[in-house]
């Protein structure tokens, strides 16, 4: 993988202005895993002035909820869910300085002009591969909302994790690129 960008997380500012649309990652670091239950939690507390249970200041989440653990495994199979059932809460993750996300699916307007206004890029990994994501995991535990099971918050230690930016910092979105390049006229 000759093209291949290597960036390390939590993501910094510099990081994040680095990658443009359409860039192939591996990702090595920590991430946070949450799903949408989590979010919606997080954002009531971030409304009622309250203290979050994790830090997401330069965080990237991966928006999936992994399968249980086989014995020997650090995480069972952890393919992305759909990042659009994260939209209504994503500006507002942003603007506590979310600067990473990893799904699947297409964004919404207010998402990816909430990724400019804050400095913050959007990432797809492939969906139906979350057994051979899962390889790339190191280490799994628990961070917050362990009620919530597999949509609890999580911070996985992972390396080489495979993704490609979908909507960088600067307006460039590979879906749209994609259309655009295969549209007949």
């Amino acid at each position: 993988m000759a093209d291949v960008k290597r960036v390390k997380a939590p993501f910094d500012d510099a990081a994040v202005r680095s990658l443009r649309a359409g860039d192939q990652v591996l990702i090595t670091g920590t991430m946070l895993v949450a799903r949408d239950a989590a979010h919606k939690r997080l954002v009531e507390l971030i409304k009622a002035g309250k203290p979050l249970p994790v830090d997401v200041r330069g965080q990237v989440i991966y928006y999936a909820g992994p399968a249980p653990a086989k014995p020997g495994q650090v995480t069972g199979s952890v393919g992305p869910t759909t990042s659009g059932r994260m939209d209504a809460y994503t500006p507002t993750m942003l603007e506590q300085g979310l600067k990473g996300m990893v799904g699947k699916g297409s964004r919404t307007a207010e998402v990816k002009q909430a990724m400019q206004k804050f400095g913050a890029v959007y990432l797809a990994a492939v969906g139906g591969a979350g057994a051979l994501i899962a390889k790339s995991v190191k280490q799994a535990e628990v961070v917050a909302y362990e009620e919530l099971g597999a949509e609890a918050i999580r911070r996985f230690v992972v390396e080489d994790f495979p993704a490609i930016v979908v909507n960088d910092c600067y307006g460039g979105d590979l879906y749209q690129e994609g259309v655009k390049q295969y549209r007949r006229a």
